[in-house]
């Protein structure tokens, strides 16, 4: 897909675009398990440095396209910075924005160093509920009675996978309980960053901003990695190591955070999170087959309850979106401002 059209996604673009972001997302876990040497926070630090250098040489294209495009103008007395990346130094969505995938970044990568793959996604899969109250009483976004119903199934569907690990947790002797609980506390910051962050997209823009905020990506990228450094110093990565983080870096963050944003345009706030919950079933499945974390069977049930739920709720809304207005991208506004012009 060309830079082009992504200015410009349909709904059903944007749900099919969303689902390969989680695919790409959910090789995280399995990507980790194969790290030789690289301690806790070095292996936050390198994937987001590999983000940001990454988004750094994406970014300029990807304006420069939309420029081509018609669908981008430069404002009079812009910097290099906000002309080749975007940047908004005063706008505050775009740092809130920044801020909370700089926290999904490192939160994410630390609690893998303390949990199974499991364990992490299913916390993080609680996001659908955080998001949706959020949008509800600070944007007052209003939900239709099917996407309750999926996040309660949903909801069901990870209280069943999550609570049968725990109570196993703590009946064998031979399992850390603490690691669990620090690294379920620390995965938890996730789906909080990311309830506020899906919503702060969505206010900026059903109020009709002309930002975008997929630079933030970028700045959240340069925050994890700055903040990370010192505590990954000194650095005991092998070049295989290294290796592998650049690829999550690149193909687990740069490319597929920046497409969750420009489907964010496209789609409700509560609705990218649902099904951002493809990621816990994608990743327990890669983890089980490219790293032998084997998933019991409490797992299994609960992901079939949560991928139901999403389905159903993609196929009954199908028929209620025809004819509904839709966000406007930024490609549109710019049109209309032009024809008003």
């Amino acid at each position: 897909m060309s830079f082009r059209l992504l200015s410009r996604l349909t709904h059903t673009q944007a749900v099919f675009l969303m689902v390969a972001v989680t695919l790409m997302w959910s090789i995280a876990g399995v990507v980790t398990r194969q790290l030789e040497s690289a301690a806790r926070f070095e292996v936050t630090f390198w994937r987001s440095a590999f983000t940001a250098l990454s988004l750094l040489i994406i970014l300029p294209l990807w304006r420069s396209a939309d420029r081509a495009a018609g669908s981008l103008t430069d404002e009079v007395g812009q910097g290099p910075l906000q002309r080749h990346w975007g940047v908004q130094p005063g706008s505050s969505a775009f740092w809130m924005s920044g801020v909370c995938w700089s926290v999904m970044f490192t939160a994410f990568m630390l609690a893998l160093t303390f949990t199974t793959v499991a364990n992490v996604l299913i916390i993080m899969a609680v996001g659908p509920l955080f998001t949706a109250l959020l949008a509800r009483f600070t944007i007052g976004q209003t939900l239709a009675p099917r996407t309750w119903a999926a996040i309660a199934a949903a909801g069901l569907g990870i209280v069943y996978m999550y609570g049968s690990q725990f109570l196993q947790a703590f009946a064998t002797p031979d399992i850390d309980t603490s690691a669990l609980v620090i690294g379920s506390l620390v995965a938890l910051c996730v789906p909080i960053a990311g309830a506020v962050n899906w919503t702060v997209m969505q206010r900026s823009q059903t109020h009709g901003r002309r930002i975008d905020l997929v630079p933030s990506v970028l700045l959240g990228g340069l925050i994890s990695s700055l903040l990370t450094l010192p505590l990954a110093l000194p650095f005991e990565a092998t070049g295989g190591d290294i290796a592998w983080l650049a690829l999550l870096g690149l193909v687990q963050l740069a490319i597929p955070c920046a497409l969750a944003v420009v489907c964010a345009r496209s789609l409700k706030a509560p609705e990218v999170s649902l099904l951002a919950l493809l990621e816990v079933i994608f990743g327990i499945l890669l983890a089980w087959l490219g790293a032998g974390e084997a998933p019991g069977a409490e797992v299994l049930i609960g992901g079939t309850l949560v991928i139901g739920a999403l389905f159903i709720n993609e196929l009954l809304g199908w028929r209620s979106r025809s004819g509904t207005p839709r966000v406007q991208t930024l490609d549109a506004r710019t049109a209309r401002d032009r024809r008003g012009a």
